[in-house]
């Protein structure tokens, strides 16, 4: 017998079904000439689509990209955080300011307040996407990739971002102003967008 005898079963091709056998389990089905092999769990490609196919629709999203929010939504919405976050900040001033022992223990109270709100805001606007200041003037910060809230991670690297904003005389905090996509510094790092909350 040789390699290529029909009398031998193991004279097949590499890759192909014994005679008179369709392709099935073991056999690897061949695909289209051009067309990336799938593999499991990733969703089948469909003609003229790009390989990968590219995040689903999100919720959010419901179909395009929302509109995104100029330069003074979010300024209000800062501007309303910054009065929030004010109050435990006067707190500790005004303890810091007394002194004495009721003083210290008031601007200890301010302090822990201070932290407890900023935490607070944060995890507002990673779950939910929207501050009290944003949801104040009706803007929500989201992933651009697929249109959901960043998470509480990436909302607090996002925060630690904003230092790249004020770096160079604060441009990045009037990038907005003229970026395509409205971004700060912060925002091109994270890849995260603000829009109009519908």
């Amino acid at each position: 017998m040789s390699f290529g005898d029909p009398n031998n079963p193991y004279g097949q091709q590499p890759g192909q079904p014994p005679q008179g056998q369709q392709p099935g389990y073991g056999y690897p089905q061949q695909a289209p000439q051009g067309v990336p092999p799938q593999g499991y769990g990733y969703p089948q490609q469909q003609p003229g689509q790009p390989y990968g196919g590219g995040y689903p629709q999100q919720a959010g999203y419901g179909g395009g990209m929302p509109e995104l929010a100029h330069w003074g939504l979010r300024l209000g919405g800062l501007i309303i955080d910054g009065l929030i976050l004010a109050v435990p900040y006067a707190v500790v001033a005004v303890g810091g300011a007394m002194g004495d022992g009721a003083g210290g223990v008031l601007a200890i109270i301010g302090f822990l307040g201070l932290i407890g709100v900023a935490i607070w805001l944060l995890y507002l606007e990673g779950s939910t996407g929207q501050t009290i200041g944003k949801k104040a003037v009706g803007i929500r910060l989201l992933r651009e990739a697929d249109g959901r809230p960043l998470g509480f991670g990436m909302a607090f690297v996002r925060r630690l971002a904003h230092f790249l904003d004020s770096a160079a005389c604060y441009i990045g905090w009037l990038w907005p102003l003229w970026d395509s996509k409205k971004q700060t510094f912060a925002d091109k790092v994270c890849s995260s967008v603000v829009v109009k909350a519908g």
